[in-house]
């Protein structure tokens, strides 16, 4: 299958995927080819990446994530308690965790366990209101992955040789009535006296 899912309403999507799901359940090799990283999450089993023309990864999806993503907890405190988040933030630094506030308030620790996240908390007299896991998903994992190895990437001009950087302080030339700009081809007027218009001469 070749994107499979491209153009459907919700409801073929979940007819596409229960097909291919009922042909693997049935012993056989459903091989798919797709850029839908969370379609793929849903179906896929077993993932095959490719970029550039090399192989980067043949693994399971579960075995993918992890291997391509960091783990991380999201610890919240009150927030009407700013000190208390400090303290806390402190407390698991000198544990050996390494924590980054986020835009909600929120709190991202890496390096630590929950467990012992929930214990430093107990220890420090911090009240968590939140305290979970969080796993990246595998379009993040995809992301990380090939962030060195994509096919398609946006460039300019000036990258892809279409036009030559302008010297420092030059202006771009301004257009003149009647010439042609460089790199482009304008067709030849209409014939004139039943005589048909030169064909334009290639240096």
């Amino acid at each position: 299958f070749d994107e499979p899912v491209n153009g459907l309403d919700p409801e073929g999507i979940l007819w596409v995927r229960n097909l291919m799901k009922a042909l693997a359940a049935e012993g056989r090799t459903v091989f798919v080819s797709s850029h839908l990283m969370s379609e793929m999450a849903l179906t896929a089993d077993h993932l095959i990446v490719i970029g550039r023309g090399q192989l980067l990864a043949d693994m399971s999806v579960t075995a993918f994530i992890s291997a391509n993503s960091a783990d991380f907890a999201r610890v919240r405190t009150p927030d009407t308690e700013p000190q208390v988040r400090e303290k806390l933030t402190s407390a698991l630094t000198e544990a050996g965790g390494h924590v980054l506030p986020e835009q909600d308030g929120a709190l991202r620790v890496t390096g630590l366990p929950l467990p012992r996240i929930s214990d430093i908390a107990h220890e420090s007299d911090v009240r968590l209101w939140e305290l979970s896991p969080h796993q990246a998903s595998l379009e993040e994992a995809y992301m990380r992955m090939t962030q060195g190895a994509v096919d398609y990437r946006s460039t300019v001009d000036q990258k892809a040789g279409l036009q030559q950087p302008l010297p420092p302080g030059a202006q771009p030339a301004m257009p003149v009535p009647g010439q042609g700009q460089p790199g482009w081809y304008a067709p030849p007027p209409p014939q004139q006296g039943g005589q048909p218009a030169p064909a334009p001469q290639v240096p």
